[in-house]
């Protein structure tokens, strides 16, 4: 049986595994579980009631999280040279089109979020096999492949964020960082949650939210009364 630290237990002394809490509750405790030296991230993990395999069942959108996720966003903007001022001025860390592509055929994808144009994207499409399972391909349904590349680079930069249900129907981001105040982290996870009712299927049946979980990078999850956020 694998021996539980010191550190762990007295984190976990302090809340019930088991037990469901506010949001409000879940966003202070779980900066008080944080135990890291460095500034972890914020997670928050919710369960749909949906079936990913059917495509009137998707969910996939993006949200503008009102604080930000508290990480500095690298972007990389693949365009043309006329488009390409306007790529710097808006705080892009990389811009050009067939040296990075060539790179990027190479292996490299020291990026966080690639945006591109319409125009182009019959180059960067053949860039599918090493982007897509990196989660870094241009996606016209999250704003990533635009003629607007200026200010794609700014709401990336302000906090912008796509999701995606994965293959067991659960939506996984970040929602901030450990150094964040308790009423931010609430915001930005309420933010979230609006967008996914939002975008709720309609032949999705049942419960829609069937569980919410909110952890720091190495702390256990809390979970969140599923209920009393959708109300």
């Amino acid at each position: 049986m694998a021996r539980v630290s010191k550190k762990r237990k007295e984190v976990l002394a302090k809340f019930d595994l088991v037990k469901p809490y506010s949001l409000v509750e879940a966003c202070d405790l779980v900066k008080n579980i944080t135990t890291t030296k460095f500034d972890a991230s914020v997670d928050i993990s919710v369960r749909l009631g949906v079936d990913p395999r059917k495509a009137n069942q998707m969910v996939r959108g993006t949200v503008a999280l009102p604080h930000g996720t508290g990480k500095d966003v690298k972007v990389l903007v693949l365009c043309t040279p006329d488009k390409e001022a306007e790529a710097i001025a808006a705080g892009a860390e990389f811009v050009g089109l067939d040296d990075y592509i060539e790179k990027i055929k190479g292996g490299w994808t020291a990026v966080d979020v690639i945006i591109t144009m319409p125009s182009v994207m019959g180059k960067v499409g053949a860039l599918g096999r090493v982007l897509g399972p990196r989660g870094l391909m241009p996606n016209p349904k999250t704003g990533t492949v635009t003629m607007e590349v200026g200010k794609a680079v700014e709401e990336v930069k302000a906090g912008k964020i796509d999701f995606k249900v994965d293959k067991y129907g659960n939506i996984h981001t970040a929602i901030g960082k450990a150094s964040f105040d308790g009423e931010k982290l609430k915001e930005n996870a309420m933010e979230l949650i609006v967008a996914l009712n939002k975008l709720k299927p309609s032949a999705a049946k049942g419960t829609y939210i069937k569980s919410v979980f909110i952890s720091s990078t190495m702390s256990p999850s809390i979970q969140i009364d599923a209920k009393s956020v959708v109300a």
